[in-house]
C-alpha cells in the first residue's frame, strides 16, 4: 500500500459516492492522505492499513434503538471492548443495537464494512446522531473510510471535529467507554 497525498488523479472504477467525499474535503479546503487496498471490512484488515496511515484505528459502529426511531453512528478505538450496556446508560436509550444495512444505506448511503463519519455527509435530514468516545480525541490524526472500504483516509484530528462535522451539520456527543 501507498500514501498518496489528496484525492485519486484518475477516478476510473470509483463510485460517485467516494469522489463526492474527495470533492467535500476539498471544498473545505482538507488536506488528508488517502491508501487504496484490498477491500477491508474486518478489524484485522483495517489494523494493516492503518500501520500505513500511522493513525488511531477506530470502530466505526452503526446503532439504533429497539424502536428503530433513534439512529447513531459510534466512533470508538478498536482496541475497547464494546458494551451496549454501558452506552445505552449514557446516552438514556435502552435496547441499542446494531442497525439494519438498509438503514445504514437510506442515511449514510453506505454499505456495510464502509461505515465513516463521511457517510455524514449524506444524512443531510440529520438522522443519526454522532457519538464519539474522548479517547478517539485525543490523537493528533483518525483514519476512516471515504464511504468505500477500499480506500482509507487520514486526516487531523481538529479539522474533523471543527470543520468537517460542522459543515455537515453534526455535533457529536461525546462518551466515556471504558469496555469493563
Amino acid at each position: 500500500m501507498e500514501l498518496y497525498k489528496g484525492r485519486p488523479k484518475d477516478v476510473t472504477g470509483r463510485t460517485q459516492t467516494e469522489i463526492r467525499v474527495y470533492d467535500f474535503l476539498d471544498s473545505l479546503g482538507l488536506q488528508y492522505l488517502r491508501t487504496d487496498h484490498e477491500e477491508a471490512n474486518t478489524m484485522e484488515a483495517c489494523h494493516k492499513i492503518d500501520r500505513v496511515l500511522d493513525v488511531l484505528i477506530c470502530k466505526n459502529l452503526f446503532l439504533c434503538n429497539r424502536q428503530k426511531t433513534a439512529f447513531y453512528l459510534l466512533m470508538m478505538p478498536a482496541d475497547k471492548p464494546f458494551k451496549t450496556r454501558e452506552l445505552s446508560a449514557q446516552i438514556q436509550s435502552a435496547r441499542l443495537s446494531f442497525a439494519e444495512a438498509d438503514y445504514m444505506d437510506e442515511f449514510l448511503k453506505i454499505r456495510p464494512g464502509a461505515v465513516s463519519i463521511m457517510g455524514l455527509m449524506n444524512d443531510h435530514e440529520s438522522r443519526v446522531q454522532l457519538l464519539v468516545d474522548e479517547d478517539v480525541k485525543k490523537g493528533e490524526y483518525l483514519g476512516c473510510h471515504p464511504c468505500v472500504s477500499t480506500s482509507s483516509l487520514k486526516l487531523k484530528t481538529s479539522d474533523v471535529f471543527e470543520k468537517y462535522l460542522p459543515a455537515v451539520h453534526h455535533e457529536p456527543v461525546l462518551v466515556h467507554l471504558t469496555g469493563v
